[in-house]
């Protein structure tokens, strides 16, 4: 874990059994940073630090994944693990918190906003997954068959040089892949149960998706920022284009050059754009209810929130 100028501990929890790791730092509201489906709390390490200093951080793996346990048979679809989430929280004395999620975690925060309301004061949202995408369906399609499977298997023990290609795919320019990142997304695929749990995620993909989609509208007035970037491999910018639609009060940033993976690959702009929206939502999320914003970020700058509508 990168050193941070910040006290940060490492903390386990039990959740319904369980026990889940997680990291906490800082001071102030809280905000719960969600990681992706191969990913664990250490994507967040280039993030904690700065978001630390105007909140209380807590970074989680998520059961099944990183150093949290391994449960057999665990539930992996998004409404249950959106519910362990919201037990996390029990579990932290959390009433609410701010929640930020990446990829398969931003469509478990949109979840989590959607069946328990009251636990989510607002989202921000990297490239989360959901229901307007089809870039990866064919891919959703292999690991759903049995060649994918026995591929899946096989993952943890592939050669480190195919893992690095494959995490700079999904970055804009490969050279920004810094030092250890890749390991945030191998180590907790070696541990067994894991590449399991995935290959559950992804047979539940499609009626999760439905699900989502019937779910929307009625987070459409929680206040959201949206993160993209333009060269996404994953997560197509045009489904954030109609997620920003079906989302009322949400404001898209979009980075031009960025893959799949943006608080990693820009994370001082990311961090200032979350500080941003945490500090001033309202500069963001026009007063209209039907108002969307879009921005285009090149470099960070002090104030970078100059906004369009979109159409």
């Amino acid at each position: 874990m990168q050193t941070q100028s910040v006290n940060v501990e490492e903390v386990d929890v039990l959740v319904g059994g369980p026990r889940m790791h997680f990291l906490r730092a800082g001071s102030g509201p809280p905000l719960i940073l969600l990681h992706g489906l191969v990913g664990s709390l250490h994507n967040w390490r280039l993030n904690i630090d700065a978001l630390a200093h105007s909140a209380t951080v807590y970074v989680p793996d998520l059961l099944n994944m990183g150093k949290s346990d391994r449960v057999p048979g665990l539930d992996a679809g998004l409404e249950a693990t959106a519910d362990r989430v919201a037990a996390f929280m029990d579990a932290l004395g959390l009433a609410e918190a701010d929640i930020a999620g990446h990829s398969h975690g931003g469509a478990v925060a949109l979840t989590l906003a959607a069946r328990h309301p009251r636990r989510v004061a607002r989202l921000i949202l990297f490239a989360p997954a959901n229901p307007f995408c089809d870039l990866g369906r064919q891919l959703i399609g292999f690991y759903q068959s049995r060649v994918g499977h026995l591929f899946a298997s096989t993952i943890p023990v592939l050669p480190r040089w195919t893992k690095a290609i494959a995490l700079g795919r999904l970055y804009g320019d490969p050279a920004r892949v810094a030092p250890g990142t890749l390991e945030g997304y191998t180590a907790g695929l070696e541990v067994c149960g894991t590449v399991d749990h995935v290959l559950q995620v992804i047979r539940r993909w499609t009626s999760d998706m439905d699900r989502l989609r019937s779910a929307l509208p009625s987070i459409a007035g929680k206040p959201t920022l949206l993160i993209w970037g333009d060269q996404d491999r994953a997560v197509g910018l045009e489904s954030a284009r109609q997620l920003q639609r079906v989302l009322l009060h949400s404001s898209l940033i979009i980075l031009p050059g960025v893959g799949h993976i943006p608080f990693e690959e820009m994370p001082t702009a990311c961090n200032h754009a979350m500080l941003e929206f945490l500090r001033s939502p309202s500069e963001i999320v026009l007063s209209s209810a039907n108002s969307t914003s879009t921005t285009q970020l090149r470099q960070p700058r002090p104030s970078f929130f100059h906004s369009e509508r979109s159409e």
